[in-house]
Formats: C-alpha cells, sequence, structure tokens
C-alpha cells in the first residue's frame, strides 16, 4: 500500500525504553560530518545522513528526557537538559533539506544530545 502508514500508541515510551542506542556509528557518522567544511555531496545523500540523525537524536532525546524525569527537581542538570530537550525539539520540527548545512546542524545536535545523556548518567559528586 503505497502511501500507507501506521500510528503506533505508546504512551509509557516502552518502545524507545528496550531498544539499546547504537552509539559509536552514529558518533562516528557526526564526526565525519563536522570534519568536513563543504562535504560534496548528492542532495539525495545529505537527506538520508539528516534522516539518519534525525532518528537517532530523537532516541538519545528520549533517553534524555527519561534521565530527567527522576532527577529531584533540586538537581541543576535536569534544568540544563530541560534547555537542551527544548532546542532539539525546535530543531527536529525543521523540515529536512538536501543540505551539509542541514546535516551539519543535525550532527551538532546529536552530540549536544549525547553530551546531555552523559552528564546525566555520571555520578554526582558527594557534597562536601
Amino acid at each position: 500500500m503505497k502511501g500507507a502508514h501506521a500510528v503506533l500508541h505508546d504512551p509509557t515510551g516502552l518502545m524507545d525504553a528496550e531498544l539499546p542506542l547504537d552509539r559509536a556509528p552514529h558518533e562516528a557518522l557526526v564526526t565525519a560530518v563536522l570534519a568536513r567544511k563543504d562535504p560534496d555531496l548528492a542532495p539525495c545523500d545529505y537527506e538520508q545522513i539528516a534522516l539518519q540523525l534525525t532518528g537517532h537524536a530523537r532516541a538519545v532525546a528520549a533517553d534524555v528526557r527519561r534521565l530527567v524525569a527522576v532527577l529531584p527537581r533540586s538537581d541543576g542538570r535536569g534544568a540544563l537538559a530541560e534547555v537542551i530537550l527544548r532546542e532539539a525539539d525546535g530543531r527536529l520540527s525543521a523540515p529536512l533539506k538536501g543540505t551539509a548545512c542541514c546535516v551539519q546542524n543535525r550532527a551538532r545536535l546529536v552530540r549536544a544530545l549525547y553530551t546531555r545523556l552523559d552528564r546525566l548518567t555520571e555520578p554526582v559528586p558527594a557534597a562536601m
């Protein structure tokens, strides 16, 4: 069926939670995309890379949201994560373009989300 799609109802986010992130290949893709000023690729290649990075950014953002949800309100890491998540929502709602700029913006977003994810998962230093 051409043009058909299914809508999945997953209010608890279990589908995302059961799949571990495949981090290494996506970080390699981010590094490759950001390493070159203006890679000479066809627009359809840029679109495929942007789709890949967009899907991964959504998955990382879902993990960040889950971690933020269990933090105490007094933990400043949650507030910083909320800022990144709002920015991610804005960037991910922008339409994809078959350009190097679009791909590099998605790569920067994935990098920022992973930075925030790492800070949320590292142990909190003990107060003195």
